[in-house]
Parts: C-alpha cells; structure tokens; sequence
C-alpha cells in the first residue's frame, strides 16, 4: 500500500502508522488527528501554548479528540466546540483546540446554567479581583499611618482571597446577585485552612460584615454607580444565635482561684503580664507594647494609650504587680535593635513579644499562656490571655464604677454615650477603688484600714 503523501512540502506533521498525523516534540510524540487540516490546527494552537496533549486512545475515529482527562465534564462535538447539554440544551464552551479554556467557561457559568438562568458573560467593568486589590492597598494606606492594625488589615486580606475564590476573580462586581452573596453565607460556614473548621455564629458575623465592607467600599470609592444588593440570605447571625453560642461555650473568663494558680506557675515575664491583664485589664499587645515610660513604680501608676482605640489609660498598680515589674526589669535583656529599646518585655532572643511570623494572628504571648493552661488542665476555646481582660471588665464593674473601669480599660466612649461626652474627668480615688476591688475579689484580702482615703500621686485629669 503506497504511503500517503504530505499536503505540502512544507507540512511539518508526518503521518504516523496509527493513521494520524504527528510530531515528535520535546522527546514525545504528540498526534492530532487524521484530516490534515484539523490537524495542522490543532498543531498551531499547541505550539501557541493552548493545546493539552492528545494522544491515539483519546482521538475518536472521526477526528473528534477525547476527553482530556476521564471527569472532564464537556464533549467534543462535531462542530468543533467543547459542549455539554444542560437542562436539555446543548451548550458549547469553546474549540477543542483549547478544552481548559472551554471548561473555565462551563464553571464559571455552571451554576446559572443548572439553576435554568441565562448566564452573564464577563466584559468591561470592575472585577472582583480589581476591586479587593484596590480594597486592601487603600487600608495599608491605613496600616502605614497606625490608623489601622496589621492585624485587622489580615482579616481584610482573608476575606478578599475568599471573595476571589468563591465569586472568581474575573467576575463583574456589578453582576453579582442575591444568590451569589448566599452562596458565599455557606462558604463561610464551611470555614478556611486545611483543616476546614466549620465557622461559628462570632466568625461568622465578623466575616459578613468584613464582606459586605469591602463592597461598600466599591460604592463609596465610586467604583460602582449603585449599593450592592445583598439580599436576605447574606443576614448577620441572630442575637439570639449568638447568645446561644455564647451560653454553649460557656464565659470568657477565669475564676479567682484559676487566676492565683497561673501567677504562681508562670514564667518571670508572663506572670507580671498575667497580672498587668487582671490589675489593668491588659491585652496581649498592650502588654507586648508597654513602654518604660508608662510605668511609675514608685508611685504605683501606670498610663499607656492603647493603640487599638487610642485613649489613654491610667491604672493603679498592686504591689503584686509592682513587685513583678521590678523583677523583670531587673532581669531584662537588652534588645537586639534599639528600637525597641523602650520596651518593657523583652524576650530572651532580645525581641519585643510580638508576632515574627507571616501574619500577627502567630502571638507569643497567647502561645505561652495556651501552653500553660494546658499543663494546669484549664484550658479550653476562648479561655485565653484576652480572658483576662473579659474578667477585670466584669470583676471591675460589680465596683458600681463603671466609668472608672472604662477609664482603665481604655474603651473608646459610644457616640451616643452622652454621658461620656459631658464627664470631664475621672478622678484617681475612683481608680485606686476600682483596683482594691478586683484586687480583694482575687486575692480574698481586706484592703488596711483608711484605704479608700490613701492618697494618690496628681493626675492630669485632676484638679
């Protein structure tokens, strides 16, 4: 039998004896099919970087290609195109010159074909992708000028990566619908990581409301001419979900005993952080944070703005804390960088106890504290460094001053909080007060006599 002849001198397949036409490439063999010319197509677009491999057992004997891998979810049809039927229409997605491009159009239009809509073709406009990067750069703007923590623009940065993921990264914002936002509600339920912890009532507000302000932003910035339309099914959990949640894992914080028995097992520096959370209401930055200059052990006051809210704090110092802070400062290491040199605690690699890894979520100070309340069998979820603060806010108000206790805690005041508008001062009598408080109530001490009229070094809030 005489062998077929090339089309042209110049044809650069050769015709291989399964009868399809070839080209060995990069030491493999690759075939395209029998007709000639299909076959030089489909050569071209290989070349061009578009076509997957074929091979003989996935070349019907029509010259249709075969399924790229065995779940692809498309056909070849006859025409040339990638196609699928739907809902008893036959759809189509592409050329078979490039099935991966045919089978990101079938799922990105998936879901509205299956649900019996006529999909909306991506085209001009503000994407999804443009719009979180566009998001995130203007709050590490923020980041950059300390209106915003590292830790929040983190949580910003998950949120958008979700979005992208479940909306895609080419989808038009102003085509994203009611149904697509509660598609995203079950995302997130579903939680993030390799683990995949499902999402609880608490995640799951802040991850709403963390979505929905980045699509504000689309309206406010001008991106988009009209609001997004969430719909009902991208609601906030229910107060009565959340306190139900909040009953199920029971309070965040610590009994006085639980307290006395991690102070005395506690490392040098995580027990005077320990008692700078119960005798301040301290949480873990503010203690990582804490400059030399905040604190007057002399006469027992400390005054540190938090940078979380800005207010300053003033707080009256046990002698327990006192005592402690004297200690460390008498061990203290000096820091590997003179910038942190104002630093109170000091690791004993010479670092201040912030994170040093990828994100801020990664805390030394929490990390220690798990791995002790692990040891003392009293942890579980929730029951963490930042309890301690939960437990100087509701110790500390049973003192009928919640004014001083916000004074200490540092809570920036409601805007309709009148009458944190009116108060001019809060004086240091009611602080010291505050403090003997939570100070009996853990230590089971009575205060010596005449306390309540001990006097105290001038405030600047005083007269």
């Amino acid at each position: 039998m005489a062998k077929t002849q090339k089309p042209s001198p110049d044809f650069p397949l050769f015709l291989h004896a399964s009868g399809q036409w070839s080209k060995k490439i990069g030491g493999k063999m690759f075939y395209f099919g029998k007709d000639p010319e299909r076959a030089l197509e489909r050569y071209k677009a290989h070349l061009a970087g578009k076509q997957t491999k074929t091979t003989t057992k996935n070349v019907a004997k029509d010259g249709r290609p075969g399924k790229p891998h065995k779940d692809y979810p498309l056909y070849a049809h006859h025409n040339g195109q990638w196609a699928k039927k739907v809902r008893g229409t036959t759809r189509f997605f592409g050329p078979w010159a490039d099935p991966q491009g045919a089978l990101d159009k079938w799922l990105e239009q998936k879901d509205d074909l299956l649900a019996g809509r006529e999909p909306r073709l991506t085209g001009e406009g503000l994407t999804v992708r443009s719009l979180v990067n566009q998001f995130l750069e203007t709050k590490e703007n923020l980041v950059k000028t300390g209106e915003l923590t590292k830790r929040t623009w983190e949580d910003y940065k998950l949120i958008g990566t979700k979005l992208v993921k479940v909306f895609g990264r080419s989808r038009l914002v102003a085509d994203l619908r009611p149904a697509d936002f509660e598609k995203l509600r079950r995302e997130f339920t579903k939680g993030q990581g390799k683990k995949r912890r499902g999402h609880g009532p608490n995640t799951l507000l802040n991850d709403i409301g963390r979505a929905r302000v980045v699509f504000n932003y689309a309206y406010k910035q001008g991106l988009i001419d009209r609001p997004i339309v969430f719909g009902d099914g991208f609601k906030k959990p229910s107060p009565v979900v959340l306190r139900r949640e909040r009953q199920k894992n029971g309070r965040k914080m610590f009994t006085a005993k639980q307290i006395r028995t991690i102070i005395e097992k506690a490392g040098l520096q995580l027990k005077a952080m320990i008692l700078l959370g119960i005798n301040c209401g301290m949480g873990n930055h503010d203690c990582a944070t804490l400059p030399l200059s905040a604190l007057d052990l002399k006469t027992g006051w400390l005054d540190f703005g938090r940078s979380k809210t800005g207010i300053e704090t003033r707080c009256q110092l046990w002698p327990e804390t006192i005592a402690a802070l004297t200690e460390v400062l008498a061990n203290r290491r000096e820091p590997k960088d003179r910038a942190h040199a104002d630093k109170v605690f000091i690791t004993k690699y010479g670092f201040p106890w912030l994170s040093k890894g990828k994100t801020q979520r990664d805390n030394p100070i929490s990390k220690e504290t798990a791995k002790l309340l692990k040891a003392l069998k009293i942890h579980r979820p929730g029951l963490g460094f930042y309890a301690l603060r939960h437990t100087f806010e509701t110790i500390g108000g049973e003192s009928m001053d919640q004014a001083a206790v916000d004074r200490i805690m540092g809570h920036a005041p409601r805007a309709n909080d009148m009458s944190a508008v009116y108060r001019e001062r809060v004086t240091d009598k009611r602080l010291f007060r505050v403090a003997r408080h939570v100070r009996k109530w853990l230590f089971n001490s009575k205060p010596s006599p005449k306390t309540s009229d001990a006097p105290v070094a001038p405030s600047p809030v005083c007269e």
